[in-house]
Parts: structure tokens; C-alpha cells; sequence
């Protein structure tokens, strides 16, 4: 009886009811679905408003492409600078009595610049002249002598004939006619060397005259009346080594550094627009003149020096310059496709072999496939796509895509 009212427990008890298991795992998987829902539900909504909201853009809008004819293949930036231009100095050390030379006077070659103290240069080509004028009054008086020895050297040889004057006699008047023609020789050397010395003291006389060297206009004014002037620098700060700078207004050029990764587009005769910073809206023909065989380690730059076409009196020296190099059309390989525009670099996304930009259009960017031409430094030619004027966006471009709003910065 105690057995049957307390059964013992047996292993078939232990079993899960099938309808209890699916009960509890549709209780589950309830809140996961849900959660797995929201999160779907909330990306939707973050990627809806993400798109919705304009991103801020910068933006470069497409100028015009060249005149038909010429293409601009380089840009850069230099100097005038003149091929003539002297600093002019005393050959000799002295000091300046006159300066007769002042800022932007028009000088013409050989003209008088300025004078030195050549009181002691002067003394001493007086003194030499003086010697010269000795030798020369001893060449008259041994050519007096020694015509006066002939005379007499022909009367002693007629007597000689005669038998009147004996062998010594005829002798002695030899030997003195002899005399005189040496020493008449050895007079006319010295007067020689009087007239060199003299020339030297002439040429010494004259380094106390500083000339200009060619013609130009002087730009600055380097010494004063009563100071010290030497050809090297003596005496520190005491002592000048230049009276007056001189510049040919007519060798006035332009020199400007090429990156030598671009050399290659610029050749002799190659023609090129200048625009000096000081009239901007002035455009300038230039030719190049040539390319200096050598390059800037430091900058890595090689120079380049062109040539006005005509030269104007506003072009003036050390004035800040750009320079377009150009290109003419090719004539034997044809004409290059027609250029419509050309576009900033940054503004370009390859998508492979295709070129893409992306054109802002009041709030909204359309993306439009582009064909290109050539690389011109930061710009690029665009053949077709897109127009001068129209605004590309010209940063973060893989963060775009075709209708996104955008909000242009200022």
C-alpha cells in the first residue's frame, strides 16, 4: 500500500512536453526579432536623414579655354632683371672729389660719372713729361754733333787722299762720328722709353676718371663727395667699393625658375604671355630666349630667360612677373581636339578609365562624365562635359554621389 501511494521516480519522467518547448522559444525569439527590427528600422532613418542633410563643399568654377591657336602649357613666376648691369667702380684706391651722377639720369658710354683726388698722379705725369722733354732736346743737340762729325770726317778723308792728313787724323775723325751715332741711338731709346712712361702716367691719370661703361640709366648712387673708394674692400665699412649702378634699359629680360619636372615643356623661341603684378590687366608677348643647362639642386628648378617683343618704359628692373609659356597648334600631327574649359585637378574622380566631376547646381550635385585633355600644372583641359562657369566641387568628392544636397562654403 506505502508503494503505491509514493511511487518511485523513473527516467521516462524526466522528458520536456513538446508543447511547453515550443511555447517557451516563441517567447524568445519575440524581443530578438523586435530588437533586430528597431536597429533596420533606425540605420533606414539615419542613412534618410544623413542623405537628406546637405554637406558642405568647396568649389571652383571652369574658366574659358585659350584662344583657338595657342594653348597655355606652363606657368610661372620670376623677375625682370637686365643682361647689362654694372656696379661702377675705381680701378684704384682714392678719394672722390666730384660725383656727377644721381638717381634715374640717363647716362651715354664714356661719360663722366665722377673724379677722384689725382693731384699726386698728376705731379708724377708732369715730372715723366718733363724727362721726355730732356731726351728729346738731347736727340736735337747729338744731331747737331754728329752732323758737324761728318763734316768734318769727309774734309779729313779728302785731305787723307790728298796726302795732307795722316791715317790718325782720318781715324779719329771716324771714331768720333762714330761716337755721336751711338749716342744719338741710345738718346732716341730713352726718349722712347720717356714717351711709355709718359703713356702709363697718362693712363694712371686717367683712373682718377670714372666713365660709364655702356649706356643706360644710373638706379642708385653709391659713394659721396670726400669719401674713401676702392676697387676691393679695404678698410671695412669705411671704404666703398662702387660710385653708381648702371642699368641698359634696352637688355631688359625675364628670368623665371621652371620645375625641372616640367623643362621638358618649354623650348627656345617658344612664345609666352607676361603679366607683370604691377599692372595686372597688361599682358605682355615674350619669346624665350634660352634655358640655362644647368638646375637648383636645392629648389630643384632649372632658370629660364625670355625676351620682350617690345620693350615699354613702365617695364622696369626687379619687378615681380608671370609668365604663361604657350603652345601653337600642331600643325603636322593636326589640330589637338577643341578645348572647352579648363577645370582645377582636384575636381577630376577616375572611376577607372572613366573621368568624373561633379557640377553643383543650386543645392544639388550632378554627377557627369567628363573627356579630358591636357595637364596644364594644376588645371586640366576639358574637351567635353563641362562649360565655363559652371561650379565643380573640388574636395572630399568620394563622400558624394549623383542628387546629393550640398551646402557651398563661403
Amino acid at each position: 500500500m506505502s508503494d503505491q501511494a509514493n511511487p518511485k521516480p523513473r527516467l521516462s519522467d524526466l522528458k520536456i512536453d513538446p508543447a511547453s518547448r515550443g511555447k517557451d522559444r516563441g517567447s524568445r525569439r519575440t524581443p530578438i526579432i523586435a530588437v533586430v527590427g528597431l536597429t533596420v528600422i533606425a540605420a533606414i532613418a539615419v542613412v534618410i536623414v544623413t542623405r537628406s542633410a546637405p554637406i558642405k563643399v568647396a568649389v571652383a568654377s571652369a574658366r574659358p579655354a585659350p584662344a583657338a591657336g595657342t594653348q597655355t602649357v606652363l606657368n610661372a613666376s620670376g623677375y625682370v632683371t637686365p643682361r647689362r648691369r654694372a656696379t661702377v667702380a675705381a680701378k684704384i684706391t682714392g678719394r672722390v672729389t666730384e660725383v656727377l651722377v644721381d638717381e634715374g639720369m640717363v647716362v651715354e658710354q664714356g661719360q663722366v660719372l665722377a673724379r677722384l683726388d689725382d693731384s699726386d698722379a698728376r705731379r708724377r705725369h708732369e715730372a715723366i713729361r718733363a724727362e721726355r722733354d730732356v731726351s728729346r732736346a738731347a736727340i736735337e743737340e747729338l744731331e747737331v754733333n754728329l752732323a758737324d762729325a761728318r763734316r768734318t770726317l769727309r774734309r779729313t778723308l779728302d785731305l787723307f787722299n790728298d796726302g795732307v792728313a795722316s791715317q790718325q787724323d782720318l781715324d779719329s775723325a771716324t771714331a768720333a762720328a762714330d761716337a755721336l751715332e751711338a749716342r744719338l741711338m741710345v738718346a732716341r731709346r730713352s726718349l722712347d722709353s720717356a714717351e711709355a712712361q709718359l703713356a702709363v702716367a697718362a693712363q694712371d691719370l686717367e683712373n682718377y676718371v670714372i666713365r660709364a661703361p655702356f649706356a643706360g640709366i644710373a638706379v642708385s648712387k653709391d659713394a659721396q663727395p670726400g669719401e674713401m673708394v676702392s676697387p676691393v674692400s679695404a678698410g671695412g665699412g669705411f671704404t666703398r667699393t662702387g660710385i653708381s649702378t648702371i642699368v641698359d634699359m634696352e637688355s631688359l629680360e625675364i628670368e623665371v625658375d621652371v620645375n625641372e619636372s616640367y623643362i621638358a615643356r618649354v623650348s627656345p623661341g617658344q612664345p609666352a604671355d607676361a603679366v607683370l603684378d604691377a599692372y595686372p590687366e597688361w599682358r605682355i608677348p615674350t619669346t624665350v630666349r634660352t634655358i640655362i643647362p644647368t638646375a637648383d639642386r636645392q629648389k630643384a628648378t632649372v632658370k629660364v630667360r625670355l625676351t620682350f617683343d617690345e620693350l615699354d618704359p613702365k617695364i622696369l628692373p626687379d619687378m615681380g612677373i608671370k609668365v604663361a609659356f604657350l603652345e601653337l597648334a600642331d600643325e603636322e600631327h593636326g589640330e589637338r581636339p577643341r578645348a572647352q574649359s579648363t577645370i582645377p585637378v582636384a575636381a577630376v574622380r577616375k572611376n577607372g578609365s572613366q573621368a568624373v566631376v561633379f557640377v553643383v547646381d543650386g543645392e544639388i550635385v550632378e554627377r557627369r562624365a567628363v573627356t579630358l585633355g591636357r595637364e596644364l600644372g594644376g588645371e586640366v583641359e576639358v574637351v567635353a562635359g563641362v562649360a565655363p562657369g559652371e561650379r565643380l566641387v573640388v574636395e572630399n568628392l568620394d563622400d558624394l554621389s549623383d542628387g546629393q544636397r550640398v551646402q557651398v562654403a563661403s
